[in-house]
Protein backbone atom coordinates (compact mmCIF):
# COMPACT_ATOMS: atom_id res chain seq x y z
CA UNK A 1 0.00 0.00 0.00
CA UNK A 2 2.77 2.43 0.97
CA UNK A 3 4.78 1.69 -2.18
CA UNK A 4 1.66 1.96 -4.33
CA UNK A 5 0.85 5.45 -3.05
CA UNK A 6 4.33 6.77 -3.74
CA UNK A 7 4.48 5.09 -7.16
CA UNK A 8 1.24 6.83 -8.12
CA UNK A 9 2.59 10.13 -6.88
CA UNK A 10 5.85 9.68 -8.77
CA UNK A 11 3.91 8.88 -11.94
CA UNK A 12 1.80 12.03 -11.58
CA UNK A 13 4.93 14.14 -10.94
CA UNK A 14 6.71 12.74 -14.00
CA UNK A 15 3.63 13.25 -16.18
CA UNK A 16 3.22 16.85 -15.07
CA UNK A 17 6.93 17.57 -15.47
CA UNK A 18 6.67 16.28 -19.03
CA UNK A 19 3.65 18.55 -19.57
CA UNK A 20 5.62 21.49 -18.15
CA UNK A 21 8.41 20.86 -20.67
CA UNK A 22 6.26 20.02 -23.69
CA UNK A 23 3.37 22.51 -23.32
CA UNK A 24 5.21 25.25 -25.26
CA UNK A 25 6.40 22.80 -27.92
CA UNK A 26 2.82 21.85 -28.83
CA UNK A 27 1.43 25.36 -28.26
CA UNK A 28 -0.69 24.12 -25.38
CA UNK A 29 0.22 27.22 -23.40
CA UNK A 30 2.81 29.95 -24.00
CA UNK A 31 3.19 33.60 -24.83
CA UNK A 32 5.10 34.48 -28.00
CA UNK A 33 7.00 37.74 -27.59
CA UNK A 34 7.81 37.78 -31.29
CA UNK A 35 4.18 37.43 -32.39
CA UNK A 36 2.76 39.49 -29.53
CA UNK A 37 0.05 37.01 -28.54
CA UNK A 38 -0.45 33.84 -26.51
CA UNK A 39 -1.13 30.29 -27.60
CA UNK A 40 -3.67 28.12 -25.79
CA UNK A 41 -4.48 24.51 -26.69
CA UNK A 42 -2.97 24.94 -30.12
CA UNK A 43 -4.90 28.11 -30.96
CA UNK A 44 -3.87 31.75 -31.03
CA UNK A 45 -5.14 33.61 -27.97
CA UNK A 46 -5.43 37.37 -28.36
CA UNK A 47 -6.85 40.00 -26.04
CA UNK A 48 -8.97 41.55 -28.77
CA UNK A 49 -7.47 45.04 -28.52
CA UNK A 50 -5.81 45.14 -31.95
CA UNK A 51 -8.70 47.11 -33.45
CA UNK A 52 -8.61 49.55 -30.53
CA UNK A 53 -4.87 50.12 -30.97
CA UNK A 54 -5.45 50.68 -34.69
CA UNK A 55 -8.23 53.17 -33.96
CA UNK A 56 -10.98 50.99 -35.42
CA UNK A 57 -12.94 50.41 -32.17
CA UNK A 58 -13.66 52.16 -28.90
CA UNK A 59 -12.22 51.75 -25.44
CA UNK A 60 -15.39 50.10 -24.14
CA UNK A 61 -15.18 47.21 -26.58
CA UNK A 62 -11.50 46.75 -25.81
CA UNK A 63 -12.21 46.73 -22.05
CA UNK A 64 -14.90 44.06 -22.47
CA UNK A 65 -12.55 41.92 -24.55
CA UNK A 66 -9.78 42.18 -21.94
CA UNK A 67 -12.26 41.32 -19.19
CA UNK A 68 -13.64 38.26 -20.99
CA UNK A 69 -10.42 36.98 -22.51
CA UNK A 70 -7.95 37.70 -19.71
CA UNK A 71 -9.38 38.46 -16.29
CA UNK A 72 -12.39 36.13 -16.39
CA UNK A 73 -10.37 33.00 -17.35
CA UNK A 74 -7.77 33.86 -14.69
CA UNK A 75 -10.43 34.33 -12.01
CA UNK A 76 -12.28 31.13 -12.93
CA UNK A 77 -9.06 29.13 -13.02
CA UNK A 78 -7.91 30.55 -9.69
CA UNK A 79 -11.29 29.82 -8.10
CA UNK A 80 -11.22 26.18 -9.21
CA UNK A 81 -7.61 25.82 -8.08
CA UNK A 82 -8.36 27.25 -4.63
CA UNK A 83 -11.51 25.13 -4.33
CA UNK A 84 -9.36 22.01 -4.71
CA UNK A 85 -6.86 23.42 -2.20
CA UNK A 86 -9.60 24.21 0.31
CA UNK A 87 -10.63 20.56 0.37
CA UNK A 88 -7.32 18.75 -0.12
CA UNK A 89 -4.63 21.28 0.81
CA UNK A 90 -1.43 21.72 -1.17
CA UNK A 91 -2.21 18.75 -3.39
CA UNK A 92 -0.71 20.52 -6.39
CA UNK A 93 2.60 20.96 -4.56
CA UNK A 94 2.97 17.36 -3.47
CA UNK A 95 1.61 15.62 -6.55
CA UNK A 96 2.26 17.87 -9.55
CA UNK A 97 4.55 20.85 -8.95
CA UNK A 98 7.76 20.59 -11.05
CA UNK A 99 9.69 22.59 -8.46
CA UNK A 100 8.73 20.23 -5.63
CA UNK A 101 9.81 17.29 -7.80
CA UNK A 102 13.27 18.88 -8.00
CA UNK A 103 13.23 19.55 -4.24
CA UNK A 104 12.62 15.87 -3.50
CA UNK A 105 15.18 14.65 -6.04
CA UNK A 106 17.96 16.85 -4.65
CA UNK A 107 16.86 16.06 -1.08
CA UNK A 108 17.41 12.37 -1.77
CA UNK A 109 20.86 12.91 -3.23
CA UNK A 110 21.94 15.29 -0.45
CA UNK A 111 20.67 12.87 2.19
CA UNK A 112 22.99 10.21 0.78
CA UNK A 113 25.91 12.63 0.65
CA UNK A 114 25.55 14.33 4.05
CA UNK A 115 22.94 12.50 6.10
CA UNK A 116 20.79 15.65 5.89
CA UNK A 117 18.15 16.55 3.27
CA UNK A 118 19.41 20.15 3.13
CA UNK A 119 22.43 22.17 4.21
CA UNK A 120 20.31 24.01 6.75
CA UNK A 121 19.17 20.91 8.67
CA UNK A 122 20.35 21.26 12.26
CA UNK A 123 21.56 17.71 12.78
CA UNK A 124 22.29 14.60 10.77
CA UNK A 125 19.17 12.45 10.63
CA UNK A 126 19.18 9.06 12.37
CA UNK A 127 20.72 6.52 9.96
CA UNK A 128 17.62 4.39 9.43
CA UNK A 129 15.29 3.68 6.54
CA UNK A 130 11.55 3.30 7.31
CA UNK A 131 11.93 -0.45 6.81
CA UNK A 132 14.62 -0.55 9.51
CA UNK A 133 17.61 -0.88 7.21
CA UNK A 134 20.66 1.25 7.92
CA UNK A 135 21.20 4.27 5.67
CA UNK A 136 24.79 4.92 4.73
CA UNK A 137 26.40 8.31 4.12
CA UNK A 138 28.86 8.53 1.24
CA UNK A 139 30.47 11.85 0.30
CA UNK A 140 30.87 10.64 -3.26
CA UNK A 141 27.17 11.41 -3.78
CA UNK A 142 28.21 15.08 -3.94
CA UNK A 143 29.44 14.22 -7.42
CA UNK A 144 25.75 13.88 -8.36
CA UNK A 145 24.28 16.62 -6.14
CA UNK A 146 26.00 19.50 -7.94
CA UNK A 147 25.40 18.25 -11.52
CA UNK A 148 21.76 17.50 -10.67
CA UNK A 149 21.15 21.01 -9.34
CA UNK A 150 22.82 22.66 -12.34
CA UNK A 151 21.17 20.24 -14.77
CA UNK A 152 17.69 20.90 -13.43
CA UNK A 153 18.41 24.63 -13.44
CA UNK A 154 19.53 24.56 -17.08
CA UNK A 155 16.44 22.54 -18.03
CA UNK A 156 14.18 25.05 -16.31
CA UNK A 157 15.96 28.03 -17.87
CA UNK A 158 15.54 26.64 -21.39
CA UNK A 159 11.92 25.65 -20.79
CA UNK A 160 11.08 29.08 -19.36
CA UNK A 161 12.54 30.64 -22.51
CA UNK A 162 10.32 28.46 -24.71
CA UNK A 163 7.29 29.94 -22.93
CA UNK A 164 8.37 33.34 -24.29
CA UNK A 165 9.92 32.58 -27.68
CA UNK A 166 9.10 30.00 -30.37
CA UNK A 167 10.34 26.64 -29.03
CA UNK A 168 11.63 25.47 -32.41
CA UNK A 169 13.83 28.57 -32.62
CA UNK A 170 15.18 28.13 -29.08
CA UNK A 171 15.96 24.42 -29.42
CA UNK A 172 17.37 24.78 -32.93
CA UNK A 173 19.73 27.55 -31.83
CA UNK A 174 20.88 25.50 -28.84
CA UNK A 175 21.39 22.38 -30.94
CA UNK A 176 23.48 24.33 -33.44
CA UNK A 177 25.32 26.19 -30.68
CA UNK A 178 24.15 29.54 -32.03
CA UNK A 179 21.76 31.09 -29.47
CA UNK A 180 21.23 34.82 -29.85
CA UNK A 181 22.90 37.16 -27.37
CA UNK A 182 19.65 37.71 -25.45
CA UNK A 183 18.85 34.00 -25.40
CA UNK A 184 22.31 33.19 -24.06
CA UNK A 185 22.05 35.90 -21.39
CA UNK A 186 18.64 34.68 -20.27
CA UNK A 187 19.69 31.03 -20.10
CA UNK A 188 22.96 31.85 -18.34
CA UNK A 189 21.39 34.15 -15.73
CA UNK A 190 18.41 31.87 -15.09
CA UNK A 191 20.63 28.79 -14.77
CA UNK A 192 22.86 30.56 -12.24
CA UNK A 193 19.98 31.81 -10.09
CA UNK A 194 18.10 28.52 -10.20
CA UNK A 195 21.25 26.50 -9.42
CA UNK A 196 21.77 28.55 -6.26
CA UNK A 197 18.09 28.19 -5.35
CA UNK A 198 18.08 24.42 -5.88
CA UNK A 199 21.25 24.01 -3.84
CA UNK A 200 20.63 26.39 -0.95
CA UNK A 201 17.02 27.62 -0.78
CA UNK A 202 14.70 24.86 -2.00
CA UNK A 203 12.75 24.54 1.24
CA UNK A 204 12.89 28.23 2.01
CA UNK A 205 11.25 29.01 -1.32
CA UNK A 206 8.50 26.40 -0.85
CA UNK A 207 7.79 27.46 2.72
CA UNK A 208 8.08 31.24 2.55
CA UNK A 209 8.30 32.56 -1.02
CA UNK A 210 5.95 30.52 -3.21
CA UNK A 211 2.69 32.43 -3.64
CA UNK A 212 0.98 29.37 -5.17
CA UNK A 213 1.77 27.32 -2.07
CA UNK A 214 0.89 30.15 0.32
CA UNK A 215 -2.62 30.67 -1.05
CA UNK A 216 -3.30 26.92 -1.04
CA UNK A 217 -2.25 26.74 2.61
CA UNK A 218 -4.35 29.76 3.59
CA UNK A 219 -7.61 28.41 2.17
CA UNK A 220 -6.83 24.91 3.49
CA UNK A 221 -6.07 26.04 7.03
CA UNK A 222 -9.39 27.89 7.17
CA UNK A 223 -11.43 24.76 6.36
CA UNK A 224 -11.81 22.60 9.47
CA UNK A 225 -13.18 19.73 7.37
CA UNK A 226 -10.26 19.66 4.92
CA UNK A 227 -8.15 16.57 4.45
CA UNK A 228 -5.33 16.39 6.98
CA UNK A 229 -2.89 13.80 8.27
CA UNK A 230 -4.62 12.21 11.25
CA UNK A 231 -2.77 10.56 14.12
CA UNK A 232 -4.17 7.82 16.36
CA UNK A 233 -2.98 9.34 19.63
CA UNK A 234 -4.41 6.53 21.74
CA UNK A 235 -1.79 4.28 20.16
CA UNK A 236 1.02 6.80 20.51
CA UNK A 237 3.19 4.30 22.41
CA UNK A 238 3.65 2.37 19.16
CA UNK A 239 5.75 5.30 17.91
CA UNK A 240 8.38 4.29 20.46
CA UNK A 241 8.90 1.07 18.52
CA UNK A 242 8.89 2.78 15.13
CA UNK A 243 12.65 2.65 14.51
CA UNK A 244 15.77 1.79 16.52
CA UNK A 245 16.75 4.35 19.16
CA UNK A 246 13.10 5.42 19.54
CA UNK A 247 13.16 7.50 16.35
CA UNK A 248 10.09 8.32 14.24
CA UNK A 249 10.24 7.52 10.54
CA UNK A 250 7.52 10.02 9.64
CA UNK A 251 9.63 12.92 10.95
CA UNK A 252 12.62 11.86 8.92
CA UNK A 253 10.91 11.44 5.55
CA UNK A 254 8.91 14.69 5.48
CA UNK A 255 10.43 16.79 2.65
CA UNK A 256 9.14 20.00 4.26
CA UNK A 257 10.75 19.05 7.60
CA UNK A 258 7.48 18.97 9.55
CA UNK A 259 6.27 16.78 12.40
CA UNK A 260 3.31 14.96 10.80
CA UNK A 261 1.79 14.18 14.20
CA UNK A 262 1.42 17.86 15.06
CA UNK A 263 -1.59 20.18 15.12
CA UNK A 264 -2.87 21.41 11.76
CA UNK A 265 -1.70 25.00 12.08
CA UNK A 266 1.85 23.70 12.63
CA UNK A 267 1.45 21.70 9.41
CA UNK A 268 0.75 24.88 7.41
CA UNK A 269 3.16 23.97 4.61
CA UNK A 270 2.19 20.28 4.36
CA UNK A 271 2.18 19.27 0.69
CA UNK A 272 -0.01 16.16 1.16
CA UNK A 273 2.75 14.07 -0.39
CA UNK A 274 1.86 11.17 1.88
CA UNK A 275 5.46 10.17 2.57
CA UNK A 276 4.80 10.19 6.31
CA UNK A 277 1.82 7.86 5.77
CA UNK A 278 3.93 5.52 3.65
CA UNK A 279 6.73 5.49 6.21
CA UNK A 280 4.31 4.79 9.05
CA UNK A 281 2.65 1.97 7.12
CA UNK A 282 6.07 0.45 6.47
CA UNK A 283 7.24 0.60 10.08
CA UNK A 284 3.92 -0.77 11.36
CA UNK A 285 3.56 -3.48 8.71
CA UNK A 286 3.85 -6.21 11.35
CA UNK A 287 1.45 -4.47 13.72
CA UNK A 288 -2.05 -6.02 13.50
CA UNK A 289 -3.55 -2.60 14.30
CA UNK A 290 -1.90 -1.10 11.24
CA UNK A 291 -0.46 2.38 10.74
CA UNK A 292 -0.98 5.29 13.12
CA UNK A 293 -1.14 7.96 10.41
CA UNK A 294 -4.02 8.26 7.94
CA UNK A 295 -5.57 10.94 5.78
CA UNK A 296 -8.81 12.09 7.40
CA UNK A 297 -11.40 14.70 6.47
CA UNK A 298 -14.78 16.03 7.53
CA UNK A 299 -15.88 14.92 10.99
CA UNK A 300 -12.76 12.79 11.43
CA UNK A 301 -10.56 15.82 10.71
CA UNK A 302 -12.35 17.85 13.41
CA UNK A 303 -12.02 14.98 15.85
CA UNK A 304 -8.32 14.71 15.07
CA UNK A 305 -7.79 18.39 15.88
CA UNK A 306 -9.91 18.17 19.02
CA UNK A 307 -7.51 15.54 20.31
CA UNK A 308 -4.88 18.25 20.71
CA UNK A 309 -6.98 20.08 23.32
CA UNK A 310 -7.11 17.94 26.46
CA UNK A 311 -10.20 18.41 28.58
CA UNK A 312 -12.29 19.89 25.77
CA UNK A 313 -15.09 18.12 24.03
CA UNK A 314 -14.94 17.41 20.32
CA UNK A 315 -16.08 20.37 18.23
CA UNK A 316 -19.50 20.07 16.75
Amino acid sequence: MADTLQRKRLASQLAFFALFVLAPVFDLFRYDLNAGHAWLLGMEWRLGIDDFLAGRSGAGEAAVNVLLRLFLPILVGAALFLKVARRWGRLYCGWLCPHFSVVEAINGLMLRATGKPSLWEGEILPPWQPDGRARRIDRRWWLLVLPAAVGFALCWAVVFLTYLLPPDEVYRNLWQGTPTRNQALFIGAATTVLSLEFLFARHLFCRYACAVGLFQSLVWIGNRDAMVVGFERARGADCNRCLPERQSACDMVCPMRLNPRNIKRHMFTCTQCGQCLSACATTQSANPDGALLHWVSGHAARRNEAGFRPGKAEDS
